[in-house]
């Protein structure tokens, strides 16, 4: 019965992990373009493919205009 619960213990920690590393994908994205990294990485750790979408269609707010 351990070692049923340890697996399932590892398995658990090991999607955290995992689902916490992806969440730093758009957060990077959208902090590169000049947006809150916190901001898209709290909405990836709920809801990963609307903050992947977002992040890569947002205006990039770090350019600079030149007329």
């Amino acid at each position: 019965m351990l070692a049923i619960s340890t697996g399932l213990t590892i398995g658990v920690i090991a999607f955290a992990i995992i689902w916490i590393a992806l969440a730093f994908w758009p957060a990077r994205v959208a902090g590169r373009k000049g947006h809150s990294f916190f901001g898209y990485f709290v909405l990836s750790l709920i809801f990963f493919p609307l903050a992947i979408i977002l992040a890569y269609a947002v205006d990039d707010r770090t350019r600079t205009v030149t007329a």
